[in-house]
């Protein structure tokens, strides 16, 4: 009982941060942004930006189930169902999802959109049901859960579906307090943090033929360098200097030794066959108990630079 009643504070307590956060974005358009879908849909797509990657490695959505982990407010979600998939969008935080269920209204999409308010633990979803599993940022929020939580998001892919993730990593512990004498402000909920090697092995154990790209050694100085963190929105300057910064990741990070600077990586496979892993069966109890406090029972992620 007590893993159940602390698996549900903190779903209590990462829904609180993220309405907040969804909050704060109450008042910004919620259509499609012409710059980003010209960026991420119909320019060729740049690998040196891990978003762009991410995008390449989708390949064509027409008509291709997607189930974004974490989907926040709905802006990837939008593009992807624009591009022609049926997308799921699972989010803890009810605001979060009240608002992607607006955006998907006021960009036409509703009949290629489902989103849910519930923890990804326990979403009542069909196993081998998507073609890809896609998720922003998200793992490194369920550290305590993680390997039930990537067992289970395996299970819903299917056998031959594409699972991709983008990760903040910490692979050489210097650098990353280095790192935190830029002065850049961020947000974090109380207990998450990068994820370390033995994490990254982790899921190599429940994605097959595991890729890793690392990005990010001079990527945290996006946010001093680009308007509002939104690169579509900067200057051509400001665009250049991002541009070239994240050349020479690119360049940099492809080297052996090197890699384990990155501070962010973008991780995808497929989904590995393997039985369910140590405390799924209490997902079931957990959903049950978050009910029991007037949550929304759980049921069936934001592009940046």
């Amino acid at each position: 009982m007590h893993a159940i009643d602390s698996r549900r504070a903190r779903w209590e307590e990462e829904a609180r941060f993220f309405d907040a956060v969804a909050a704060r974005s109450a008042g910004s358009s919620l259509e499609i942004d012409p710059l980003a879908w010209r960026r991420y849909a119909l320019r060729p797509l740049r690998r040196r930006f891990s978003i762009e990657h991410r995008f390449a490695l989708l390949g064509d959505l027409r008509g291709r189930r997607l189930l974004d982990v974490g989907c926040g407010d709905g802006l990837n979600a939008a593009l992807f169902a624009r591009m022609g998939a049926h997308v799921t969008g699972v989010d803890i935080s009810p605001l979060a999802i009240s608002q992607a269920k607006r955006r998907a209204a006021v960009n036409g999409l509703s009949g290629r959109t489902t989103f849910v308010c519930g923890a990804i633990e326990s979403v009542d979803l069909a196993e081998r049901s998507f073609d890809v599993v896609w998720g922003d940022g998200i793992l490194h929020h369920v550290l305590d859960e993680l390997e039930p939580v990537v067992a289970r998001l395996a299970r819903l892919a299917r056998r031959d579906g594409l699972m991709l993730f983008s990760e903040p990593v910490n692979l050489f512990p210097p650098l990353r307090r280095l790192r935190g004498l830029v002065p850049v402000v961020t947000e974090a909920t109380p207990g998450e943090r990068p994820l370390l090697s033995r994490e990254l092995a982790l899921l190599g154990r429940y994605i097959a033929d595991m890729q890793v790209h690392h990005y990010g050694l001079f990527g945290r100085l996006d946010a001093l360098l680009l308007t509002s963190f939104n690169y579509e929105r900067s200057s051509p300057l400001r665009r250049a200097a991002v541009n070239a910064t994240a050349l020479a990741d690119r360049l940099l990070l492809a080297l052996p030794y090197l890699k384990l600077l990155g501070g962010t990586a973008v991780i995808h496979g497929s989904p590995r066959l393997v039985a369910r892993a140590p405390g799924a069966a209490a997902e079931g109890r957990a959903a049950a108990a978050m009910a029991s406090v007037g949550r929304p029972a759980p049921a069936e992620a934001r592009a940046s630079a």
